[in-house]
């Protein structure tokens, strides 16, 4: 198997044998990403994906979880996508779970029966980034979509049955905008109701737009109780009716992880607990 650069994958895919269909990211122009700045975009041959499952086969004895890379796999065509899930129940028939990137756009440019076949042929998960759900921080962050949208794609997602984890960016919306990036996100989460829910945290990368933004003084990035803080009124914001949420990604100060809503005072007990405590300084009501 020859995989072309890096590939990134969610931290619950760490024992999933990773194919990679799509090189880079289709999309690729969001300020405050570097993960595919060195790649060109481009859906790799089937031929190819193919003899790389063939490869995997001789390697490994049992493979239980497969995930499709790139930065958003689903981009690629429906007739595609069915051919490479037909092929890994040929190849991998011990496999029970299949997971792919999709950014929001990806889903909307599918339909309902796409997303339906897709599902029956065996795709069980689908990652998508929602990052916000502040139209302001969209845009600030050239997003390229909308908070209505990011409602309609995970409500497609979650009517076919495919199982939605999404993601989110802690600290995106920077000082400026931190309480409405908080308040308009976990209202885009509640109307969405993922299956899974991600905090990662910004992590402002050499290279990047936002990178010069902090630079030139144009975005200030949240300190760690200034995150915390947020991500309490996130927390709190939400009416998750059952959904896992956790925060295990590299990038995050506080391991969190519960079950909402059952966990949901016991995730804000630990916020609340690791919060700094500020003298002289008005407390904000949430």
């Amino acid at each position: 198997m020859i995989y072309e650069g890096i590939v990134y994958r969610p931290p619950s895919e760490s024992r999933s044998l990773i194919i990679q269909i799509t090189v880079g990211c289709s999309y690729n122009r969001c300020t405050y990403c570097n993960m595919y700045k060195k790649k060109v975009y481009k859906t790799r041959d089937l031929d190819l994906i193919i003899e790389d499952m063939i490869d995997a086969r001789d390697i490994y004895d049992r493979v239980d979880k497969i995930f499709l890379a790139d930065g958003n796999g689903l981009v690629v065509d429906t007739y595609t996508l069915t051919e490479i899930l037909k092929s890994i129940k040929k190849i991998f028939p011990e496999c029970n779970s299949v997971s792919i990137y999709a950014t929001p756009k990806d889903v909307l440019d599918k339909s309902q029966n796409d997303l339906k076949l897709l599902k029956d042929m065996g795709l069980k998960l689908i990652y998508m980034g929602i990052e916000s759900g502040s139209d302001k921080v969209l845009v600030n962050t050239n997003k390229g979509i909308n908070s209505k949208e990011l409602i309609q794609a995970g409500q497609k997602v979650k009517k076919s049955g495919i199982i939605l984890s999404t993601m989110i960016i802690s600290g995106l919306g920077g000082k400026k905008e931190w309480i409405d990036h908080a308040e308009k996100t976990a209202m885009v989460l509640n109307e969405i109701q993922p299956d899974y829910l991600a905090l990662m945290t910004l992590m402002v990368k050499k290279g990047t737009v936002l990178y010069d933004e902090v630079r030139e003084g144009e975005f200030q990035v949240l300190n760690k109780n200034e995150l915390l803080k947020e991500t309490l009124l996130l927390i709190k914001s939400l009416e998750l009716n059952n959904c896992i949420i956790r925060s295990n990604h590299a990038s995050n100060n506080l391991v969190l992880k519960g079950d909402l809503p059952k966990d949901k005072m016991m995730v804000i007990s630990e916020i609340e607990k690791n919060i700094i405590k500020e003298k002289n300084v008005i407390k904000l009501s949430f």
